[in-house]
């Protein structure tokens, strides 16, 4: 088991881990499914967020909600992309966080997510915490994470779905 120390958490900043929001591919509540799609394809990302007008967070989209709803019977049907719109497909359910939550619970949400949306008081986007920077911030400092485990996490999200639950385990904080 790693023990961790509070005080080494405490020093971590949320905002230097943060991926601003002009800086993460997103998609507005207005746009067409065809491109959401290519946002995904270009970026190479699985899912992005989905913003209103006032870049408050309305939810998610991703390659497999997308593909799911232009899946017909017999065929899949390309034609839909372009008349069906993000909020008719995006999950609303989205791991979200404030900069005023302590990174033990950011570590903990994490665990379930690659990534956490954060929103400032009056809702608006201000970017993403990813499971990277943070796993990237901990190694860092020293506060965790041997080469070997470090690595083996970050084998996309094939290994760290099964690691998940031991890596939830390993960490004791004092």
């Amino acid at each position: 088991m790693i023990d961790i120390d509070h005080n080494q958490l405490n020093q971590i900043e949320l905002r230097d881990l943060l991926v601003t929001s002009d800086k993460v591919a997103h998609v507005q509540v207005g746009n067409n499914l065809e491109h959401a799609l290519l946002v995904l394809t270009k970026t190479g990302y699985t899912s992005i967020p989905v913003l209103n007008p006032r870049f408050q967070l309305q939810g998610f989209v991703s390659m497999t909600l997308i593909l799911d709803s232009i899946l017909g019977l017999k065929r899949i049907e390309f034609e839909r992309l372009e008349t069906m719109k993000v909020e008719e497909v995006m999950n609303q359910n989205v791991p979200r966080v404030s900069m005023k939550k302590s990174v033990l619970k950011v570590i903990n949400a994490m665990i379930n997510h690659p990534f956490l949306c954060v929103e400032n008081e009056d809702g608006i986007f201000e970017g993403i915490l990813t499971r990277r920077n943070l796993l990237k911030s901990l190694r860092r400092q020293s506060i965790i994470l041997p080469k070997e485990l470090f690595q083996v996490i970050f084998l996309r999200n094939r290994v760290s779905a099964y690691l998940s639950p031991f890596f939830s385990y390993m960490i004791k904080v004092k």
